[in-house]
């Protein structure tokens, strides 16, 4: 019931999903812009539309007694960011223990602007053997786009390269990350 009301707001807005929706198994999808709170009904409402149940991280800030319960519900899952802990390898076991299971990593980390992305989504995917699903918010044209299933091989800056361009082709703000990947050409 939810998900059909989250895609009739989603059309009712008039957002539009555009691209292959995958049918693997298992994913990482790495969500970029983030650059307002909107990010999360409208990625909702994108969710419903692919209908693929599609967990997401999310700092612990947001899982308070009050609205916790909601985020869970949701597919959250609270990272403590203030802690050095071993995300990368915790979140491959978990995909490597799963037989279907889709995550949802935004790699800016932030809505303020960023330097770089967070590389954790990349070695994640590279531990667990998984394809990334590039997924962008294009706010002017109101259309979330989704890129086929990107797999890693270990060469860093020969597997961002697509990773960048995919993003560079939204419409909107962009952060410093991008921004000077499209004066420079390089790989942060």
């Amino acid at each position: 019931m939810f998900n059909a009301i989250a895609r009739w707001l989603y059309k009712l807005a008039g957002w539009k999903l555009v691209g292959p929706v995958p049918t693997v198994p298992k994913a990482i999808w790495v969500l970029a812009p983030h650059m307002t709170n909107w990010d999360f009904p409208v990625g909702l409402g994108g969710r419903a539309t692919t209908r693929i149940w599609i967990q997401y991280l999310a700092k612990k800030e947001l899982f308070t007694w009050y609205a916790g319960w909601l985020f869970r519900i949701l597919g959250g899952k609270p990272v403590d960011r203030s802690r050095s802990n071993n995300l990368v390898d915790a979140m491959a076991d978990v995909l490597n223990q799963n037989e279907y299971l889709h995550v949802c990593i935004l790699p800016e980390g932030t809505r303020s602007d960023v330097e770089r992305l967070k590389t954790g989504f990349y070695y994640i995917a590279l531990k667990a053997n998984v394809p990334l699903i590039l997924t962008g918010f294009d706010y002017p044209r109101k259309t979330i786009f989704l890129s086929d299933p990107v797999y890693v091989t270990g060469n860093y800056e020969e597997d961002m390269r697509p990773i960048y361009e995919f993003f560079s082709q939204l419409q909107g703000k962009k952060k410093t990350w991008l921004k000077r990947y499209e004066q420079t050409g390089l790989i942060s």
